[in-house]
């Protein structure tokens, strides 16, 4: 191996290919929040370390997840496939799985040189996949409970000062997950914390009571938290001299578990803060509002690792847009799904994306949105922030009319964002939209069939409904080998 300098960066020639010496890379993943951090706007949340991460960065305004779980979520920026296309279309703890063992983010960066690290969940299945390329794992739980979570950083710490090789690291932190503690291991510190008398509801919640402001509080005080622990990590990462050289993407896996939140197709479920910061190869300050998605993250790594993307990946890399280039050919829509993530909270629901509207598809099969009676019934410890039946009733008429079609979601139901930006008054019906209806409709489609969807084709959408509606008859979760038959049934196809 030969080092050469040149136009002020080095450039390594090795086996007689040049490439720009490889940059670390850290990927931060937060639980369970959208962009409620103070550089996206919002006006309660505390959180000047992301905020300045921003700053000196790039920040994506309209960033999104495919799929408001973490799990389908995670196995998205991990293989940079759509969930419909990988196959992981559920929690991993209720048995959900990839279709196959996709190229992933972990085995492409070790095959090129990287030493590679998780701290932290993983959750995907398989996680064989994952961890046959893992150097350094810590923290391998949850830790919904959020012990030692000074740790996180100490582990990192340990990860950086471990070789010279570029490394590649997967920090997944806890915050914002249920439960909401709003302190854990001194962070925040007690004066910190936020009451509900501070605060008011996240606006697309559309109720307002005691009892939801004082876990919005919460939520903003896991944020609060979040945030603490990454200056933590970030202080570890300069301290090992290697900052300089590392590119740092922050996102938020997928929306808050609020209603309307967490395991739905609306923005409040898809949308994350999605944050890069590269010294030296960003531009600093910038803003971009194209539609990005977790899908993008593989490729961009691969792209400032010099490696060659594997065939079929659903995103692209973010480079020309870190650097504020205008990208003529950029993607004009998203597709989003839900199924509701496990049988006894299932819906399956589609949605289509553009700059300004939203598609929402729900089958005629699908009946009643058991993800929506989890919020309204506190079906558990996750769904104790749901707005109540008593709460709905007091709430603008546009509100009440959203949940009814929440629960009871029609066939269509369409979404003017730019007029009404948190999905309340559906257009679908109204005349002057049926040319809208018409054209996502059709681009939908269109796209189902590009990728090879397999809910493009109505039996496999009734064989979904039909098999999650066993599947809450059964004590899967206790059967050995148990194996979801679309595994099978949907490739084959």
């Amino acid at each position: 191996m030969k080092m050469i300098g040149g136009l002020g960066k080095i450039v390594v020639v090795l086996l007689g290919v040049a490439h720009a010496v490889q940059p670390n890379i850290l990927l931060i993943v937060s639980e369970d929040n959208g962009p409620e951090l103070g550089c996206y706007g919002d006006p309660y949340v505390k959180t000047p370390v992301l905020d300045r991460l921003a700053k000196e960065g790039v920040r994506f305004d309209k960033a999104f997840t495919p799929y408001s779980v973490c799990r389908p979520s995670r196995a998205c920026f991990l293989t940079g496939r759509h969930p419909v296309v990988n196959g992981h279309l559920g929690l991993a703890t209720h048995k959900f799985a990839m279709f196959e063992e996709w190229p992933n983010v972990l085995g492409l960066l070790k095959g090129a040189g990287y030493r590679t690290g998780l701290i932290g969940k993983l959750h995907v299945n398989p996680e064989k996949v994952f961890t046959k390329h893992i150097d350094f794992r810590a923290i391998s739980g949850a830790n919904f409970s959020r012990k030692a979570m000074g740790a996180y950083a100490a582990k990192a710490g340990e990860f950086f000062g471990q070789g010279a090789e570029p490394f590649f690291l997967s920090i997944n932190y806890p915050d914002a997950h249920f439960p909401l503690i709003p302190q854990a291991g001194g962070y925040p510190k007690e004066k910190n914390l936020q009451t509900g008398k501070e605060v008011k509801p996240l606006p697309w919640v559309g109720c307002d009571s005691k009892r939801l402001r004082e876990a919005t509080a919460n939520y903003y005080n896991c944020m609060k938290r979040l945030d603490m622990l990454v200056a933590d990590l970030l202080a570890k990462l300069e301290a090992s001299g290697k900052a300089d050289n590392t590119l740092i993407l922050y996102i938020g896996d997928h929306g808050a578990q609020f209603s309307r939140g967490k395991t739905s197709v609306y923005d409040a479920g898809a949308r994350i803060p999605f944050i890069v910061h590269w010294p030296r190869h960003v531009k600093a300050g910038l803003v971009r509002d194209e539609l990005v998605s977790v899908s993008d993250i593989l490729p961009t790594f691969l792209a400032a690792a010099g490696v060659k993307e594997p065939e079929g990946l659903s995103g692209r890399a973010l480079q020309p847009l870190l650097v504020g280039k205008d990208v003529e050919d950029w993607r004009e829509s998203l597709q989003f799904i839900t199924t509701g993530a496990a049988p006894r909270i299932a819906c399956l629901q589609f949605a289509f994306r553009t700059e300004r509207h939203k598609l929402i598809v729900t089958p005629e099969e699908q009946g009643e949105n058991l993800s929506a009676v989890a919020y309204l019934n506190q079906f558990n410890t996750h769904f104790i922030a749901g707005c109540q039946q008593e709460e709905i009733d007091v709430a603008p008429a546009k509100v009440r009319k959203a949940y009814a079609a929440y629960r009871n979601p029609p066939k269509y139901q369409l979404y003017d964002l730019q007029r009404d930006p948190e999905e309340w008054v559906n257009v679908a019906e109204t005349p002057e939209y049926k040319a809208v209806l018409d054209e996502m409709l059709t681009a939908y489609r269109a796209w189902q069939k590009e990728v090879g969807d397999p809910f493009a084709e109505p039996a496999h959408v009734r064989f979904w409904i039909e098999e999650q509606a066993r599947g809450r008859e059964m004590n899967y979760r206790g059967k050995k080998g148990f194996r979801w038959g679309y595994l099978d049934r949907f490739p084959e196809d």
